[in-house]
């Protein structure tokens, strides 16, 4: 089960970079600077997914540790 959790943790990274390229295109169109706004776009996507894998971890360890009584 924690291989399984593992790997859906690992998909976030490439999800933020990619969100964060789309971001930073429309920002560097935007500024009418491509370059600084993709550059700046995987910077924040990065660590946007690595934020995500930390959350996604998090939630995994706290449903793991639950006995499921309320």
């Amino acid at each position: 089960m924690a291989e399984d959790n593992k790997t859906k943790s690992a998909a976030f990274l490439p999800i933020g970079i990619g969100m964060g390229m789309a971001i930073g295109t429309a920002l560097g169109v935007a500024l009418d600077n491509l370059a600084m706004g993709i550059g700046l776009g995987v910077a924040i996507g990065a660590g946007l997914g690595v934020a995500m894998m930390g959350a996604a971890s998090r939630k995994a360890d706290k449903d793991d540790k639950s006995d499921g009584t309320d």
